[in-house]
């Protein structure tokens, strides 16, 4: 952070300021300053022996850094803004003809972070169709439930495109899912978070209890949602500045590096230089005749940079001033309830005492270690975090996609309900606002709830959707039922997604070198065996197949590091071999009072 106070020096037509921006800058400045004046530049008892080169490399660093200082507090240009902005704007123009233009000296923008997902930039290709295929890729049948989620992910985006008059009006379809458990309704929500690049929170109905109660309240559900819309914010913004926070770490580092390798000589303070020269002549003096000061001190500043970029400075030691680990907030403003004001007021003297608490470490640490910090410190410093947040509460509203698992736990059955139950009916009476649409005070401000997609899944095994409120039923216009899997949907899902379950465990035997092979008519007896044992036990859907395959699989996997190199074929004999006596079992449960 800058210093408020400049303390200005005018030689020549140069106007040069000392700004605390620390230590090394300073010196910067007090080279420049010595040299502009003819005199050897003395700092801290000890005179540095520089090169013409060496001094028109700081002054490039320093436009540099003021640039990068200014950036966003005031005009460049002189008359307009601060003090600062006159000052980059003086020292680059002086520097224009020793230094190469930033256009000149770009640097790459291949960093390691992640980049956002196509289906950001791409939203107006998710079409229902494109949708239901990608969806299709990992989960089997179901087509109905698939429609409908693409379909009201469409209208999201359809509302946007909208005139601002009837664009309030529209309100989305809320959807209820019904199907026996292991049939995809999680999953399908699970891959839906995936694909639409908007704020995507799935909860559990069952974690929440009435208003007055001890747990949690459906408020929280809003509360989660801005939480992750904040994340998404933050990560659109930082793709945004990764370039430039990229370009500002490596010409820190390599501030840093190249001003370790001046050695400091011991000289009188008052030895000088040549009297008669000035700033405008900076690297004429170690030049051979005839040869231009410019292409001299880009090759220098080029070659520790190309060094930088290929890795072969990342082993060497710089001392860098990071802030102290262990100045840490020992505290979260709100809690499980959220933001709460007389929380804050009662927490105040904490957080002033750990605000005054933050301090600097100097570490020595290498360029490797010290690239993800800087990063870090730098993209933090140029987030700003009130846009984000304004950001984030819009898309929340506008955007927001609320998936509430199990809905049916908190409803009874009116034949076999008996008194209130604060995990039930009062919850279901909590949501009615929520989904019909309400404002959510949350701490980073008030949310509206008018336009957010919710979309509700349960098994209704022991009662029945007519059990649930009958307003919360009109807030859930769209319902969607989902059948059950038979044997050949389990051998669909054995074989068809990308990500089965077949494949899962050949990957993790190849980590032992060990070659797993799994034949057709084997499949067939795995989805045969499941289809069985939930007809005869529990029908659990496609769960089951992790029971089946994991008895199959267990003693291959349990002597795989004995076994490497070998190659293991399952066919139909091996499965029933494996799941006899898991059959029996499941055959005499039945009898079980």
């Amino acid at each position: 952070m800058v210093c408020a106070s400049l303390i200005a020096i005018p030689f020549g037509n140069l106007v040069c300021a000392e700004v605390g921006y620390g230590e090394e800058l300073r010196l910067n400045l007090q080279v420049l300053v010595a040299a502009s004046l003819g005199y050897r530049p003395y700092i801290h008892g000890k005179a540095f022996t520089l090169s013409w080169i060496s001094v028109q490399l700081t002054m490039a660093n320093l436009v540099r850094r003021l640039m990068v200082t200014t950036s966003g507090r005031g005009s460049l240009l002189p008359g307009e803004g601060s003090s600062r902005g006159f000052l980059a704007h003086r020292l680059l123009s002086v520097s224009s003809e020793n230094t190469t233009t930033s256009s000149e000296t770009d640097f790459p923008s291949q960093v390691p972070l992640a980049p956002l997902p196509p289906e950001e930039l791409e939203m107006e290709a998710l079409t229902p169709v494109k949708v239901v295929e990608m969806l299709d890729r990992y989960i089997v049948g179901q087509q109905e439930a698939k429609r409908a989620v693409a379909v009201a992910l469409r209208n999201r985006w359809r509302r946007h495109r909208i005139p601002e008059a009837f664009r309030e009006e529209i309100v989305p379809k809320n959807i209820l899912m019904i199907g026996p458990t292991g049939c995809g309704k999680t999953e399908i929500a699970r891959r839906l978070a995936k694909i639409a690049y908007a704020p995507f929170v799935k909860v559990e109905a069952t974690k929440f209890t009435e208003v007055g109660f001890h747990g949690r309240d459906v408020d929280q559900i809003i509360r989660d949602l801005v939480d992750n819309a904040i994340a998404l914010q933050r990560q659109k913004m930082r793709a945004k500045l990764v370039k430039e926070v990229e370009n500002v770490v490596e010409a820190r580092l390599l501030d840093i590096f190249i001003s370790r390798q001046l050695p400091p000589v011991e000289v009188s303070p008052i030895e000088t230089w040549p009297p008669a020269l000035n700033i405008g002549q900076v690297g004429s003096a170690s030049r051979v005749e005839g040869e231009s000061p410019v292409p001299e001190a880009r090759v220098d500043y080029e070659a520790f940079r190309q060094l930088y970029r290929d890795g072969a400075l990342d082993n060497r030691k710089i001392q860098l001033d990071i802030p102290d680990g262990r100045s840490r907030l020992p505290l979260e403003i709100g809690g499980a309830s959220g933001f709460g004001v007389n929380e804050l007021v009662f927490r105040l003297p904490q957080m002033e005492k750990f605000l005054k608490s933050q301090r600097m470490e100097r570490m020595e640490i290498t360029i490797a270690d010290a690239k993800p910090i800087l990063r870090e410190i730098e993209m933090e410093k140029r987030l700003n975090l009130d846009q984000i947040t304004k950001d984030a509460i819009m898309l929340a509203e506008s955007d927001g996609i609320v998936f509430i698992d199990e809905i049916d736990k908190i409803v009874t059955n009116h034949e076999t309900r008996y008194g209130a139950d604060a995990s039930s009916e009062g919850v279901q009476r909590d949501l009615l606002p929520i989904i019909e649409g309400s404002v959510v005070s949350t701490k980073y401000g008030n949310v509206n709830t008018d336009h957010i997609l919710f979309i509700c899944s349960g098994a209704f095994h022991s009662c029945k959707p007519s059990d649930m409120l009958a307003e919360l039923q009109g807030r859930l216009p769209i319902r969607v039922e989902l059948k059950g899997l038979g044997r050949e949907d389990l051998y669909r899902i054995l074989t068809e997604p990308e990500t089965n379950i077949i494949r899962q465990q050949q990957l993790l035997m190849k980590t032992e070198d060990i070659h797993l092979v799994f034949t057709d008519d084997a499949i067939e007896e795995l989805a045969k065996v499941a289809a069985e044992v939930n007809r005869s036990v529990d029908n659990i859907g496609a769960r089951r197949l992790h029971t089946v395959v994991e008895r199959v699989v267990e003693d291959i996997s349990f002597h795989a590091p004995e076994r490497s190199g070998e190659t293991y074929t399952i066919d139909k004999e091996s499965v029933q071999r494996a799941v006899g006596d898991f059959l029996k079992k499941a055959d005499l449960s039945r009898f079980v009072l």
